[in-house]
Order: C-alpha cells, then structure tokens, then sequence
C-alpha cells in the first residue's frame, strides 16, 4: 500500500434543471478547408454547445490559440462556449475559433498575466483562509478570504492584491471558514470521523475500489460501512495537502459489485465516464449530510490555503457542503463524473464555496477507471456479498434486501441496517420511504434516499442524511 499523506443551500433537481451533457466530440475545422460561399457573419455565428461539447471544444481552442487564448467559459442561459482572447485582431486563428462555433472575446490580461499574478501570491499571501483561481468571466483572478483573516493577514492579502495593478484581481469576503468537511457521524467511518464516497472505481489491478476525499485517510486506512463495524475497505492510496485532494480505498472482499451510480432520492444516475469541469457549468453534488445541492462552477485550477495546507488544482463553485459531506461526488444530470468534495466555508444555510478534486486528475493519479456500471439489483434481486460501500442505496421496504434481511449475509445493507449504515435519510429514518432506493450497494454516504415515516433501521442522531430543500 502506497501513501502519500502531508500532515444548505438546497436546490431540489428537476430532471430537467441541468445543464444536459453530450459525448460527441467538436472537431475543428480544417484551417486549408475550400469556402462554401457562407458569409463570415454566417460563418462566425456561435454554436449552441451541450456543457461537455464545449468543455471538448475549449480545449481544442486553447491549444490552437497558443499565447492568444485567455481562459473561457459556459454561457448556460445561451449554450454557447464564450472564450477570451488578447489581441484578438492580430491573430488570424481567431477566425478559426469562431468558425468552431466559439463566441470569441477579447480581453486585457493574458493567461500568462493571470498565471503569474497567482505565482505573486502564492508567494506572498499563502494566508490559511484564503483561496484563489482564475475567473474566465470576468478576466480576472478572484481572491476569497474567509472570516479568519483579520487585521494583519488581511492588510497583507489586501496590498499583494493592489500590487498586481489594476484589473487583475477581485478580493471576495467569505462568512464562514475554510475547512475541510469531514465529520463524525454516518456513511464511511474510520477512526471516529465520517466522510462520503465520491464514485466507485475499478482499480488498476482489477479489484472495485472507490475515491474519496484524500484528507479523510487521515482519520485510518480502515473505512466501515457502520460507526463502529468492522472494515469493508483500506486506504490504497492518498493525496493531502499538495497537488489535489483525493485517495483511493479498495474494497476488502473482491467480489464486491460497485456499480458507478449515485442515487437521487427519487431517481438514479448512471455515471458513464468522468470529465473535465467548465466554469459556468451547472453541477450536483451529493453528500452524507447534506444530501443534494446544485450550483455553478466558478473556476478551476482554484489554489486553498486550509488549515492543514495548501491544496492546488480544485474546482470552485457556488454549491453548499457541510461537514461528513467531504469526498462526496459532484456531477451532472446526464452523468458525467466531475468532482470529489474537498472543502471550503460556510453551510447550507447561508450558503458559501466548496472546492472539488477534479475526478480525471484522481483517476489518472492512481491509476483507476470509473466501474463498469453494473448494478446489484434492486430489492429481492440482490445476491450475496453485495454490500459495497456504494451508492447510498439500501434494499426495499426500508429495510435489508429480501424483506429486511440483508444484501448479502442475511443483514440491511451496511449491517443490517438502513441507508447510511443504519441511519436512515432525513433525522435518523429509513431507507428510501419505506419502500423504495435500490439494493445492493452499500453504504448511504451521498444518496439522499431516505424516508421520513421512520421505517427500516434509522439512527438516533441528527447526522444523517437530510431531504434535499
């Protein structure tokens, strides 16, 4: 085993309330390609994107823009992929951009420019408290301080801020306090603290695994499905702080199935592959304790100064998270693996930012692949040994598989007990209305299926997971 260790906004998610996702690739045109007679007006006309789509196609952009490239973003109310340039009217290639569909902007500060005034403060404001990435949107680099930087440390983030110049960077004051979100309480244990399950994997050697947040493999290389119970996975693999927040744990029993779903309540989504975030791209995010929120990414590549270190190379976004919620998975409606819950400030309530370990940097880092989606089955159709920490499905009627007896050794799923291993959703309730969330896959750490009528095996704390709001 491998180890590198250092040291309720709710949004109930109508079906079709989210940015949809494509697959299909953007080629761009061939740059020798004959004219077909089309205006250039016609020809520059933007394209209206899918998030993914224009994920692909800024990529693709970036690198054929070269230095003229400034960052880009997703412009959901239009579909459409916006991207920065400097010095746009020198550079012939920029009409090959608008004839790929982009809506082409240009700007003052270069990406260069950008970059190295986040060098600046990395150097000089590494504060605990304070984060920064670069904002596409508005050209700029937004700085966040949370409440704990005060007085002299604020003066300090304060003047390396003006000694970028002016219009480099916007300074934001946060209420709360950056922190990471691990917790004790329900879903995945170890060492007294509780976590989420971001997405089951397939782990280079073959065996089913999944990743979490790389900061709760420092409460334990032992998780559990059940406070107390005994291990159903070990820590194979951790990264915190430094470059990301992420660790991958492989299941105990190798014949466990880890379907790579996440449970909705009332709705299941197929995770089909993992994929790049797009700043402006509208996002869920499911966690033991707080169940589901939506927001919007607002940048990436986002700098944290926790109090544990520095982490680099997260998502920001506007989604709320609470304590427990840390490692839990960040995704889209249709599918698409984006994030694994890091941290940030404030909570559900007052809403505030969380950061996310983008998912392709995880699975590349340690040498996994999202699982190959099959499932355990729902209810009476559950086999033996299907008792994964997965999904936070348990089996009907509120109960273990086959009427109250488990999903695989004759016990609720996570020990005989209801979503959450034997919290139930919602105040300490049972699985999934009584009736209802799916068999087989384990632990309810971000499911959000869960009963309020007190049915199936419930906890007695307030730690579970909640309804979405």
């Amino acid at each position: 085993m491998s180890h590198k260790r250092i040291p309720k906004r709710k949004a109930a998610i109508a079906a079709g309330g989210v940015v949809a996702l494509g697959a299909a690739a953007i080629l761009l045109p061939n740059a020798n390609a004959s004219q077909d007679g089309a205006s250039a007006g016609a020809a520059a006309a933007p394209k209206t994107l899918k998030a993914a789509d224009a994920s692909d196609l800024a990529s693709q952009l970036a690198g054929l823009l070269g230095d003229a490239f400034a960052g880009s973003y997703y412009d959901s109310d239009s579909r459409q992929l916006v991207v920065n340039v400097v010095n746009g009217d020198d550079n012939n290639v920029v009409v090959q951009a608008k004839k790929a569909g982009a809506q082409v902007r240009e700007v003052d500060n270069s990406m260069a420019e950008l970059e190295a005034g986040a060098q600046t403060l990395k150097a000089k404001a590494t504060i605990p408290g304070t984060s920064w990435a670069v904002d596409p949107r508005t050209n700029k680099i937004l700085v966040t301080a949370d409440s704990t930087v005060t007085g002299a440390k604020w003066d300090r983030l304060e003047s390396t801020v003006r000694s970028l110049g002016s219009g480099m960077a916007t300074i934001k004051k946060s209420q709360g306090t950056f922190k990471t979100f691990a917790s004790g309480g329900d879903a995945i244990f170890a060492g007294g603290s509780r976590c989420s399950l971001g997405f089951n994997v397939t782990a280079g050697d073959g065996s089913p695994a999944f990743l979490t947040a790389g900061h709760c493999a420092l409460a334990g290389d032992q998780w559990s499905d059940a406070e107390g119970g005994q291990p159903v996975a070990t820590i194979d693999q951790a990264v915190f702080p430094g470059d990301g927040d992420f660790a991958l744990a492989k299941y105990d029993d190798p014949a466990t199935a880890a379907p790579s779903e996440v449970n909705l309540g009332d709705q299941t989504v197929q995770i089909t592959e993992a994929a790049e975030a797009t700043v402006g791209q509208q996002v869920i995010r499911m966690g033991s304790t707080t169940g589901q929120d939506a927001g919007t990414v607002l940048g990436l590549d986002a700098t944290v100064n926790y109090p544990e270190g520095t982490v680099t190379g997260l998502i920001q976004t506007d989604v709320c998270a609470e304590p427990g919620d840390s490692g839990g998975s960040l995704f889209t409606q249709d599918g698409l693996a984006i994030g694994l819950t890091s941290g940030g400030s404030g909570d559900c309530t007052v809403g505030g930012e969380t950061f996310f370990q983008p998912v392709t940097t995880a699975l590349e880092a340690v040498g996994a692949t999202l699982g190959d989606g099959g499932a355990a089955g729902g209810g009476e159709e559950a086999g033996a040994g299907d008792q994964g920490i997965g999904n936070g499905q348990g089996a009907e009627n509120g109960q273990g598989a086959e009427n109250g007896q488990g999903v695989g050794n004759g016990q609720g799923v996570g020990n005989g007990q209801g979503v959450g291993n034997g919290q139930g959703v919602g105040n300490g309730q049972g699985v999934g209305n009584g009736e209802e969330a799916g068999a087989g896959d384990g632990v309810g750490e971000e499911a959000g299926a869960g009963a309020d009528d007190g049915t199936g095996a419930g906890a007695d704390d307030d730690s579970a997971l909640t309804q979405t709001r």
